[in-house]
């Protein structure tokens, strides 16, 4: 079984991969990149999609839904280290509170 710290190290990687190959598409659409930036947004969601299979969960649903709460928190990262925007009290209220969602989900006890 995958300690915590490994557990959110995948999440963190994942997250990351996840949010540059979206980032990668939107900088082609909203930005007027080039269109070849959508081939490293590729292979970055890709990565992403293959990360998140090594979630320590049985259920993928279970997976995806504490991840989305390191998800949350590191869109609010990339805003404020790629993008160059602070997050706000709110943004940080609601991150915290979706991490601690996160946390009972993946490690909360279960019944057999």
């Amino acid at each position: 079984m995958p300690t915590t710290f490994s557990t959110l190290l995948i999440f963190a990687a994942a997250a990351f991969c996840e949010i540059a190959g979206c980032f990668a598409f939107w900088a082609w659409l909203r930005l007027s990149k080039s269109a070849l930036w959508l081939l490293p947004g590729s292979v970055s969601l890709l990565l992403f999609a293959l990360l998140l299979t090594l979630a320590p969960s049985d259920l993928a649903g279970r997976a995806y839904a504490a991840y989305g709460g390191l998800y949350i928190t590191a869109s609010l990262v990339w805003l404020w280290a790629i993008e160059g925007h602070p997050p706000d009290r709110w943004d940080l209220s609601g991150s915290a509170l979706a991490l601690a969602g996160a946390l009972v989900i993946l490690f909360a006890p279960r019944a057999a």
